[in-house]
């Protein structure tokens, strides 16, 4: 099994799967590491803190440290199996600079429709 698969299915040593323990001796403390790297991550302003952000006011904050650990993860792996690999952070502003505003703005008018109710925007002043 891989070591992202462990991580992002069992974050918690000993859980219980399907009536077996799960063997944790040799990814215990990989799983500590990321864990606590992506807590300090989570405080920063860059990529992969404002993914902790988003997806701990979402799903909460054990969630969040699971899926930006995993984040860490798989950037190590790129960056160790590809010589010329360089990391590049996308900035906490990448989700901001890729929505579109036309297609958000076409949703929610889809939604409030699908309610019941009639809308009509116009641009504020």
């Amino acid at each position: 099994m891989l070591v992202g698969e462990v991580l992002s299915r069992y974050l918690l040593i000993g859980r219980q799967v399907q009536g077996k323990r799960i063997q944790w001796a040799r990814h215990r403390y990989l799983a500590r590491v990321l864990g606590e790297s992506a807590v300090v991550a989570g405080r920063t302003d860059s990529f992969l803190g404002e993914r902790y952000r988003r997806i701990a006011k979402r799903r909460g904050k054990k969630r969040a440290i699971v899926a930006v650990g995993r984040s860490i993860l798989v950037i190590v792996w790129h960056l160790l199996s590809d010589e010329q690999a360089v990391f590049n952070d996308l900035g906490a502003d990448h989700f901001t600079r890729h929505v579109n505003s036309e297609t958000k703005k076409r949703n929610h008018i889809r939604q409030l429709e699908a309610l019941g109710y009639n809308v009509t925007l116009s641009p504020a002043a």
